[in-house]
């Protein structure tokens, strides 16, 4: 780590992440010991102040992982914490196995969690009240007298809070007096509310000297809420994890609560620039996690600055403030106009706008525009993933003497099952291009694709630039109104030139032909 490096408020407030840990705890996520050195590397990027990197010796793994980042991570903001437990009832905490694993893992930062619900003192741990205190001082003590950084996880703290607060904070300050430098309060079971946090945090924060901390589980939905309350509360240590992974519903997502300390707030908890990463960075940690990003995620979602009913766009052609919370760019983010049956004259002349066509000076070809996409929107058809075929359709309401890539004449397909069990698609279509007639015949893995290699065949002679497109994505989605294989069908089709990746709609009761018509967008729109 650059020893010189801090985040721009200094030491008085920490962003901690636990993705590696507790976030690694969500079904569906596995991390291997280069997925987690990635994510540590994309944390530090985002520039939070710790990275909770895992468990040394509970977990094989997360030993691996501490004794390679010490060569292979070249930290520049945050410094890396082990997280383990305190000594076991009746040990020392010098001889504790897992004690000395925090030490073997060379983190400057260990993060305990100890048990500050007196329930789970005497049922889970079934040990006493003095001996769970002892366990807390004793480790705490080991540790800082090893030079490390000591914060303490008050485990179900709120629970215990409740149950017994005069125990729970004996708890705290025994850890502060051991020379704990921050204690958590966690949220463990996720049942708190936003008014029970701010109430709880004041009365701790009367109670106590000592930097407090926060971390909450998201059972209620009120995660990024609950730590954002705790901290106009007095909190200046908030845990959480990256898109808000984590066990059950999850945790306080990351960038939900930087947005809000932030943009809302006005804390400067980042470095200089990096607040504007934000979205990149959420969607690259998803995609070491092996998880789709979250389209609805406040921030840094795709749809999160998108609008879609025609009263906000007209709204927004006045001032995009109206209907926006703050400045997507200010988080990577983009606003982005959605053309539905919903949409108005005003939906389609910012979309335009917002894909370099220049249609408002044309007031027909936006009324004709309108009219389209509601009546095939009845049809069921829709635009609004489909940029690329909407584009097109402007452009064809703009210039009616624009003229096609091709005319077809027919097309044909054929699926052949043969003897050895193999499945054969054959695609021919005839077409005149540029006023020569072809035809083309080709096989594919499947109809589609023998389509598509047919049509390329068949007018790559005059559109060499075809060789650098290539279906990316294929999807095919039955309509509701009629069942079974009598259902209309809808198809997007992703393509891609290596740079740019565009999307197409079709539509039809028969899924080869809707997949035909995504198809002619595609090649249209690429040859643009």
């Amino acid at each position: 780590m650059n020893p010189d490096a801090s985040l721009p408020m200094g030491d008085s407030f920490h962003v901690y992440d636990t993705t590696l840990r507790d976030g690694a705890q969500r079904e569906g996520i596995t991390y291997s010991v280069a997925d987690k050195l990635a994510v540590a590397r994309l944390l530090d990027e985002l520039g939070v102040g710790f990275i909770e990197g895992g468990w040394p010796g509970a977990l094989p793994k997360d030993t691996e992982f501490f004794a390679l980042a010490k060569d292979e991570l070249d930290l520049q903001t945050a410094q890396l914490v082990a997280f383990g437990s305190t000594r076991k009832a009746g040990a020392v905490a010098a001889e504790d196995p897992q004690v000395q694993a925090l030490v073997d893992s060379e983190a400057l930062v260990v993060c305990l969690v100890a048990k500050s619900d007196v329930r789970h003192v005497e049922q889970a741990l079934r040990t006493t009240r003095e001996e769970n205190i002892a366990m807390v001082r004793d480790t705490v003590a080991h540790l800082v007298s090893l030079g490390r950084r000591v914060f303490v996880d008050c485990e179900h703290f709120f629970d215990g809070y409740k149950f017994d607060p005069a125990y729970t904070l004996s708890v705290m300050r025994a850890a502060y007096e051991a020379g704990a430098d921050v204690v958590v309060m966690c949220d463990t079971n996720g049942g708190m509310l936003p008014t029970g946090i701010q109430r709880i945090v004041g009365e701790v924060r009367a109670a106590v000297d000592g930097r407090l901390g926060i971390h909450c589980q998201d059972d209620t939905g009120c995660a990024v809420a609950n730590t954002l309350t705790a901290v106009e509360a007095g909190v200046t240590h908030v845990q959480c994890t990256a898109n808000g992974y984590g066990e059950r519903t999850g945790n306080a997502d990351l960038f939900g609560v930087l947005g809000g300390l932030v943009a809302k707030l006005g804390m400067d908890v980042l470095p200089k620039g990096r607040f504007a990463e934000m979205q990149r960075i959420s969607h690259a940690l998803a995609e070491e996690a092996n998880l789709a990003p979250n389209t609805h995620q406040p921030y840094v979602g795709s749809s999160s600055f998108a609008h879609k009913a025609g009263l906000h766009a007209s709204a927004i052609k006045v001032a995009p403030e109206l209907y926006n919370h703050m400045d997507p760019s200010d988080v990577g983010n983009d606003m982005r106009i959605l053309v539905t049956e919903m949409a108005g004259r005003a939906s389609v002349e910012l979309k335009g706008r917002e894909l370099g066509v220049d249609i408002a000076n044309d007031p027909d070809a936006v009324g004709r525009v309108v009219d389209i996409v509601k009546r095939r929107e009845a049809e069921g058809w829709s635009y609004e993933a489909a940029d690329a075929s909407f584009e097109l359709l402007m452009r064809d309401e703009l210039d009616h003497e624009r003229a096609p890539v091709f005319e077809l004449e027919s097309y044909r397909v054929i699926v052949e099952h043969r003897a050895d069990d193999s499945v054969v698609s054959e695609a021919t279509v005839k077409l005149t291009t540029r006023g020569e007639r072809v035809i083309a015949t080709a096989e594919g893995n499947g109809p589609v694709n023998a389509l598509d290699q047919a049509l390329r065949r068949a007018i790559v002679g005059h559109f060499p630039q075809l060789d650098g497109i290539e279906l990316s994505d294929y999807k095919v989605r039955i309509l509701e109104g009629r069942h079974g294989t009598d259902a209309t069908t809808r198809v997007l089709i992703d393509s891609t030139e290596g740079e740019r990746t565009w999307t197409t709609v079709g539509v039809h009761p028969n899924v080869v032909e809707a997949s035909w018509k995504a198809l002619v967008d595609s090649v249209a729109y690429g040859l643009l």
